[in-house]
């Protein structure tokens, strides 16, 4: 099948957070809370390594833990070797199999690296910038998770740093997803991370148990590309919405109040009064920061691998998305561009309009997730769709389209 430029899935996915290893996990810790004492914080010397850690904040770690595991899960890294074995090697990036222009990063965190900023000023003021550590320096700068993504794994690709409060992790999904639709390049992976420290609890006014110290990761990728490599998507994302308020942005991405079929609320959500709450009573609400701790820049990405968790479970339930599994089909994918195919174009929609999803789904199969304040004009909003098999034993070559760099 021949997929619009504009289709857009989610083929991987990663958790760096304690006590949740899968979307199953996750999702069950969010509908019941695991009461007793909390779990063990996540160690992430386990999955990249000690040296993996050399000169890295914590949040930085976490978000390295998180993509790694959302890479591997979208078999886009080397297959040789034992899959949990830690790259101890300086000289061993993991490079993804793909071509590293075709594979871009974008990061969402609000107070990842705050400790490294505050305490380097601190030390200018105090003393002198002579103090400074080069090799700690770098940690300072506000895109450092998303440049430590993009180097360890060889990603060339467009690379950005989103710190955009409460809807920045949402923010980010949708800005990696634009850039596939758009034709920029052909995956991204998109990682939330957020960790806790003396310095984000000062400013928060927070104990560290209410904080989240942990990181979530996507692969987000064109439908096209993903068949072409014999990867299937476990979620396809549909249309985004941006409002100043909850009401207006639910609204928006289900007309004529359409009951959902799962609701991923805002951060600690508090219901209103019957007939102010713009989702149904009776669709289920999760709110995962009830199980990991308030998230802030990561949110976004959480719920939406809390979602895929959702969406799995459902179908397995109806098994009205019950596949065959996809055979293989190793290739070498170029990074060369060449003539588009008939009918590709460059619209940035996804998953709606031109070039979104072709099999219309009801909406009572899909996944809302919201987040945001309503009370200071911000919330986001994306709906998160089932997937059918759509992959072919032994599919077609997908080209480049026009717009994509390469090198």
């Amino acid at each position: 099948m021949t997929h619009g430029p504009g289709e857009v899935v989610i083929t991987g996915v990663g958790l760096a957070v304690p006590g949740a290893s899968t979307p199953d996990a996750l999702l069950r810790r969010t509908a019941c809370p695991v009461t007793g004492p909390d779990p063990e914080p996540f160690d992430t010397a386990a999955r990249i390594g000690r040296r993996g850690h050399r000169y890295k904040d914590r949040a930085t770690r976490l978000a390295l833990c998180a993509a790694l595991e959302a890479l591997r899960d979208a078999d886009l890294l080397p297959s040789d070797g034992p899959a949990d074995a830690p790259s101890d090697s300086p000289s061993d990036r993991e490079t993804v199999t793909v071509p590293g222009d075709t594979v871009g990063v974008v990061a969402s965190s609000n107070l990842g690296n705050l400790d490294t900023a505050c305490l380097t000023t601190t030390a200018i003021a105090e003393r002198s910038a002579v103090d400074l550590s080069p090799m700690s320096l770098p940690n300072a700068s506000s895109n450092v998770i998303a440049s430590w993504v993009a180097i360890r794994h060889g990603l060339r690709g467009p690379n950005l740093m989103l710190c955009n409060g409460p809807t920045s992790g949402l923010d980010a999904v949708h800005w990696g997803a634009a850039l596939v639709a758009a034709g920029r390049v052909r995956r991204v992976v998109v990682v939330g991370a957020e960790t806790h420290n003396a310095v984000v609890e000062d400013l928060l006014g927070r104990s560290a148990g209410e904080l989240l110290d942990g990181a979530a990761a996507l692969v987000v990728e064109g439908a096209r590309w993903a068949e072409a490599r014999g990867a299937r998507g476990v979620a396809a994302l549909g249309p985004y919405e941006r409002r100043a308020g909850l009401t207006g942005c639910v609204e928006a991405l289900l007309p004529d109040a359409a009951a959902p079929g799962v609701w991923f609320t805002p951060e600690r959500y508090a219901e209103g009064p019957a007939g102010a709450v713009p989702v149904p009573r009776a669709v289920p609400r999760y709110d995962v920061t009830g199980a990991v701790g308030r998230a802030s820049g990561a949110l976004g990405v959480l719920q939406c691998v809390a979602a895929v968790g959702w969406l799995a479970r459902a179908a397995a339930t109806t098994g009205a998305e019950r596949v065959e599994p996809v055979q293989r089909v190793e290739r070498v994918e170029s990074a060369e561009p060449v003539e588009p195919d008939a009918g590709a174009g460059s619209g940035t929609a996804f998953g709606a309009g031109p070039g979104g999803a072709r099999d219309p789904v009801p909406v009572s199969r899909q996944a809302l997730i919201t987040s945001g304040d309503d009370t200071a004009d911000a919330v986001a909003g994306l709906l998160l769709r089932p997937t059918p098999d759509r992959s072919h034993p032994h599919p077609a070559r997908a080209p480049l389209i026009s717009m994509e760099c390469s090198r």
